[in-house]
Parts: structure tokens; C-alpha cells; sequence
């Protein structure tokens, strides 16, 4: 009998996989903190015995190749992928035993050419006694979509979006309805091309729910290319890594820093990031300090607005979010904060130095700053373009928070009210503009209440 463990990384959006029989078993797409991996392996009661990569990925440095080394394991990468360490070469047609010999009680992969997420891109159909029961479809068929196809080479893009379709429909003629599918992508990663439209799914359902089985190519294609939003900057430096064979995690404790280093390094540019919640921080941080909240996407942010390699030291309110946070951002290639502290502002403020803080309010507070002041407040919108397109408030200026580190500049003198979504990258630029001197309101809010706050929103093009 076959078993599927799910290793989720909500941060990421990631899933990731353990599956096999009585004894034997296969890692796909491992994450890079490979433990979460070997501890599920021991509650089976399994050995490792292959490790498989759907694809070499973009938005998180695998542990594929540490996982293989440690257990032993043989390590399948994609035939076609140019890569720098030794591995089994994955082709079109292979079939891999896992557990049992392949015979009535015996688990299989049966390796599917799916291009499109990548040129490269397969994905591994789960056999039991060589009838499919699912399929590991990494970044080709999600749930309620594709993966994206922009993250390779610009001049690839439309060819992959076609490789896509053809990718999705091959895997639906050569599975049964029944057939879970079980990507890598899309609940929430930024490797998808939209959102995913559920948490689970098979053949059958992505029939009738899904664009690419549903449309014919030209106009998947082109509704694909038009739903692009922009690429995580961190992203360029995860294929390289994977490319090359990262080199293990090392999640011992970042040397420790007091208030006299905390100040040294603000002094010196690089960024101190505070990792408690959004309204602890508006109350009260160290002045120049960043917020981003570690039970947000800290490593999504964080690693995309970021200078590349510039020192971070990390402000957490225990030893355990600072653990926590360490751990996500080793998945995304942030290997070693420069130094942490832990505790509260009391802790990293000099003596004699006052703590900043900020104002938080409701979307109800900003309508009623538009009622009295003389004139209309700056508002500046934080979300990605497709959201501003379904509907903004008027008047307001919209650079997304991954921009907003380049762009501070453009933000209109005055005191800005700052709002996303719902406010955790509201918090993240209100602490960018208070690190730069700026009067900022931040709005906690949810913007599906500001019409009914009074605020006249507006749609795009109108």
C-alpha cells in the first residue's frame, strides 16, 4: 500500500513530498532544511532510497542534493538540466522503483516530459502495481492552473506558455480522473501564474476547472501572458544556486548583538529587521529598523527587496521566532544573519535613546481625514498591479512594497497613509518611510472595507 506525506512551506507556497510503501520511499522537490524531511521518513518507518527533482527551481534553494548525500539516496534531476554535481539523469518514459520490485504490491514514478514551467520540467507519475495514482506535477499542472512560464529567458516565454498547455493536456490524456495531483507550486508561491483555486484536486476536477485543458492554446496563451505580474527578485539567484549544488544549511545560532552593535550597524547601511508583530513594532522599534513580521512571508519580502548579499541582523521577541525566521530564510539562499538579538526594544536601544513609533488606523480614520483636512492626504497603495487594477482609492499613489525601497523618493511630501490589502505590506513600507524620516500612517485594514469606510473607489480605467 502507497502513502503520500505533504511537507507544507506556507511562507513559500510551497508543498513537497514524501511517498512510498512499507519500506522504501522517495523525497520530491525537498526543501532545503532537509531534517523536516528525515523525521517524517522516520515516523513512516522508511528509508530514503531515491530523492527527485521536478525541475531545477526558482523560487527556493532545494535540499535535494544534501538529502541525497545524507541517506544515501540516488539523486534523479531532469536529463535535460545543466548542472554542476553528480546525478541520475532523469528521461522522458523512465520508470523508477521505489518499493516492492514494480510487481502487484509494488510503488513506482514513471517519469512525464511536462516543459513549460521549464524547459527541462517533468513530472513523476505515483504508480502501485503499475496503475497511476497520482501524479508529482511540480510547476506544470496546478491546481486551477499552470505554473509560470517567464522565469527562464524573456525571448522562452511564449514558447514555454504553448509548452504548457500541451504539458497540462498530456498529463490529463494519460491519467485517469481519479489521479490526485500534487504540484510543488501554487498556494501562494509566485511561481504560479495565479492563484491556486483549492487545496486539493485531481485529473477529473482540473477538467472542468482549469484554463489549460479548458481553452484552446492561442487563447490560454494569451490570457497566461497577460496575468504575469512581476518576478521576485531573489529568484535570479536561486536558479544558479541550484544549478551549482548548494551547500548545506547551518541553523546554529547567528552571533549575538547588543545595542552598541545594533546602532554600529544601522550607522553603517546595513538592515536591522524586527520581527514581531506589526503592532508591537508601530508602537515602539529601534529607529531605522525594518518590520517584517515573522508570521508573515518573511522570506518572500524580505529576500525580494533586500540588496542581494547585504548584511541583515535579526530582532525577535524569543529565541524560537528567531529560529523560526533563520529557517525560512535559509530556503530562499539568506544563509547567515550578520548577528540577532533578542527581547524588545528595551534591550536594543542605548541608554538614554527613545524608542520610534508610528500611528495604525482603519480605513474609517482615513475617510475621515479626507472630510477634514484642507487638503486631500497622501495615500499610498502598496499591492501588486493586479490588484490596483480591480479597484483603488482615489487620488492615491501606487508603487508595490517590493518597489518601494528604490522608489521612496517618489512618495509625495505630507504624512503618508500607507495601505495594502489587509496590513502586514502595509506594515513593511510604513517601517521603510519611518526609517527614512517620513510622518506615516500605517492602515491596518482590509481593503474590501474601504467603500463602506466612505472612500471613493475607483476601478482602472475609470
Amino acid at each position: 500500500m502507497f502513502f503520500v506525506d505533504t511537507i507544507e512551506i506556507e511562507g513559500l507556497g510551497n508543498r513537497h513530498y514524501l511517498a512510498g510503501g512499507v519500506r522504501t520511499a522517495v523525497a520530491v522537490d525537498p526543501p532545503r532544511d532537509i531534517d523536516q524531511v528525515i523525521a517524517a521518513a522516520a515516523r513512516r518507518g522508511v528509508r530514503i532510497t531515491h530523492v527527485v527533482e521536478t525541475h531545477i527551481h526558482n523560487d527556493y534553494v532545494t535540499g535535494g542534493l544534501e538529502l541525497a548525500r545524507v541517506t544515501g539516496a540516488a539523486y534523479l534531476v531532469p536529463a535535460a538540466a545543466q548542472v554542476s554535481f553528480a546525478r541520475v539523469p532523469v528521461h522522458d518514459g523512465d520508470v523508477i522503483d521505489i518499493d516492492g520490485d514494480g510487481g502487484d504490491d509494488g510503488v513506482s514514478l514513471r517519469a512525464l516530459a511536462t516543459p513549460g514551467h521549464t524547459p527541462h520540467h517533468t513530472a513523476y507519475v505515483l504508480q502501485e502495481a503499475g496503475s497511476p495514482v497520482a501524479a508529482f506535477t511540480g510547476g506544470s499542472l496546478l491546481i486551477g492552473g499552470v505554473g509560470r512560464p517567464d522565469l527562464v529567458e524573456p525571448r522562452l516565454t511564449e514558447q514555454l506558455a504553448r509548452a504548457q498547455h500541451a504539458s497540462a493536456r498530456r498529463l490529463a490524456a494519460e491519467l485517469p480522473d481519479s489521479a490526485s495531483v500534487l504540484p510543488t507550486h501554487g498556494f501562494g508561491s509566485f511561481c504560479s501564474s495565479g492563484q491556486a483555486g483549492g487545496d486539493t484536486s485531481t485529473i477529473g476536477r482540473e477538467r472542468t476547472v482549469n484554463a489549460a485543458l479548458a481553452q484552446d492554446v492561442d487563447t490560454f496563451v494569451a490570457g497566461l501572458l497577460a496575468g504575469l505580474e512581476d518576478v521576485p527578485a531573489y529568484y535570479a539567484h536561486m536558479g544558479p544556486a541550484n544549478t551549482a549544488g548548494p551547500d548545506p544549511v547551518d541553523l546554529t545560532a547567528p552571533a549575538r548583538a547588543d545595542a552598541e552593535d545594533i546602532a554600529a550597524r544601522l550607522a553603517a547601511g546595513e538592515w536591522v529587521v524586527d520581527l514581531r508583530n506589526r503592532v508591537a513594532f508601530a508602537a515602539g522599534h529601534v529607529a531605522g529598523s525594518f518590520n517584517f513580521e515573522a508570521d508573515g512571508k518573511i522570506a518572500t519580502y524580505l529576500a525580494w527587496m533586500i540588496p542581494w548579499g547585504k548584511p541583515v541582523t535579526l530582532l525577535a521577541e524569543s529565541p524560537r521566532q528567531l529560529a523560526d525566521a533563520q529557517r525560512e530564510l535559509v530556503r530562499v539562499g539568506i544563509d547567515r544573519p550578520a548577528a540577532a538579538a533578542t527581547g524588545g526594544p528595551a534591550d536594543w536601544l542605548r541608554p538614554g535613546e527613545a524608542p520610534a513609533s508610528f500611528r495604525r488606523a482603519a480605513f474609517a480614520e482615513l475617510a475621515g481625514e479626507f472630510r477634514a483636512a484642507s487638503a486631500p492626504p497622501v495615500v499610498l497603495d502598496v499591492r501588486r498591479d493586479s490588484e490596483r487594477a480591480g479597484g483603488y482609492i482615489e487620488g492615491s499613489v501606487h508603487i508595490p512594497v517590493h518597489a518601494l525601497h528604490r522608489r521612496i523618493d517618489e512618495v509625495p511630501d505630507g504624512t503618508v497613509w500607507v495601505h495594502c490589502a489587509g496590513g502586514m505590506r502595509a506594515a513593511i513600507a510604513a517601517s521603510l518611510l519611518d526609517a527614512a524620516g517620513r510622518d506615516v500612517v500605517a492602515v491596518d485594514d482590509g481593503f474590501d472595507r474601504a467603500v463602506a469606510a466612505g472612500l471613493t473607489v475607483r476601478t482602472a480605467g475609470i
